[in-house]
């Protein structure tokens, strides 16, 4: 399995971990509201995620090249969909918005564990 491979699959199956984590830490340790943003920012950008992940692999299948104009637009509907959604649970009161902040760096978490374990091989293959 070649590296990019081997990125996005830990990536996707971190995403869901430390969203997991960070769901179970935040219901067991803070309030409810804070939870709920931890829960809301997880699950919006770990959707975001894997919804763009299919629209690239859609969008560079040999098969069928879609057009770049398609993938930002389904890129700009979705971030203002998440937008929409993250301005009406904040307004409403509905959750904390430092949870939220939380949650919405889950993808960001499992990105830079990803890396530092890459480079982490990277650098143990050339010691050897």
């Amino acid at each position: 399995m070649d590296i990019q491979q081997r990125l996005l699959h830990f990536i996707t199956r971190a995403n869901w971990v430390l969203f997991a984590l960070a769901s179970l830490a935040g219901l067991c340790l803070t309030s409810i509201d804070f939870a709920l943003g931890i829960v809301a920012g997880g699950l919006i950008v770990t959707i975001n995620f894997h919804l763009l992940s299919r629209t690239l692999k859609e969008a560079l299948a040999p098969t069928s090249l879609t057009s770049h104009n398609v993938v930002l637009v389904k890129y700009y509907i979705r971030f203002l969909v998440s937008g929409v959604i993250i301005f009406i649970l904040i307004q409403q009161h509905w959750i904390n918005p430092l949870g939220l902040f939380i949650g919405l760096s889950v993808v960001v978490a499992s990105i830079t564990l990803a890396t530092v374990i890459e480079v982490k091989r990277l650098i143990c293959k050339e010691a050897v």
